[in-house]
């Protein structure tokens, strides 16, 4: 009876956090779509697919879209339309975001999404979950600090390369044991000790040692997804 009354209550806590995470991605080539399926698979958690207004989209518009965002990105005119997203952000305390890599950044509309709705996710854990050819992923986690800027971000990011997507069900299980996702809490940075993020406007990783920000040359940066401005 007391092994029985053991597994209701791990499996109650299981449905518990799956029940308030949700995944939110968005897939060009169905790379992401593949990999957010499967996490929805191992997780339970609810699935939201954004979806560009324009359709058709090619690289060259991609482009030119993610070009847009770097010379504005405070302007939501910068941003590309979306489809309307029937979301209420309220009722989650987890949201895992699939990414594509597009040209250093995280893809345009995903950005138009996180531009709309980031501020929603203030004090709530955030997951990142990226995929791309070969190029490596700070740029994309740099968007997602800017676009998220009071999110609890879970560390480490999971990098999935486009060759590896066929192996995604493996390395998504060993990421949610990292992130410890079905205790609810996860493997949170708290602000206050935190790794300092550090990355220039354009979306470069600016390396820090030991959270020193006295090496880094006068001026505006991306820290920890905050507009910082350092020196005078």
């Amino acid at each position: 009876m007391r092994q029985l009354t053991l597994l209701i209550a791990a499996a109650l806590t299981t449905v518990s956090a799956s029940a308030r995470t949700v995944i939110a991605y968005y897939s060009y080539t169905n790379n992401v779509h593949t990999i957010a399926t499967e996490l929805q698979k191992q997780t339970g958690a609810g699935i939201v697919r954004i979806q560009p207004a324009e359709k058709g989209l090619d690289y060259a518009i991609g482009s030119a879209q993610i070009a847009a965002i770097r010379d504005n990105p405070d302007d939501a005119a910068s941003y590309p339309a979306i489809d309307p997203v029937d979301i209420d952000l309220s009722q989650y305390s987890t949201i895992i975001i699939g990414a594509p890599l597009w040209w250093s950044n995280m893809a345009a509309p995903l950005q138009s999404f996180l531009f709309q709705h980031g501020r929603e996710m203030a004090g709530k854990n955030i997951g990142l979950i990226v995929s791309s050819a070969s190029s490596g992923i700070s740029g994309v986690e740099a968007d997602a600090h800017r676009l998220i800027p009071d999110g609890h971000f879970l560390s480490p990011s999971l990098w999935i390369r486009s060759s590896q997507t066929s192996s995604a069900a493996s390395m998504i299980s060993a990421w949610l044991r990292q992130i410890d996702l079905n205790a609810g809490v996860g493997a949170v940075i708290s602000p206050d000790r935190q790794d300092k993020n550090v990355y220039d406007l354009k979306g470069k990783h600016i390396p820090v040692t030991d959270n020193d920000l006295t090496s880094l040359t006068p001026g505006l940066y991306i820290i920890n997804g905050k507009k910082t401005l350092i020196g005078e």
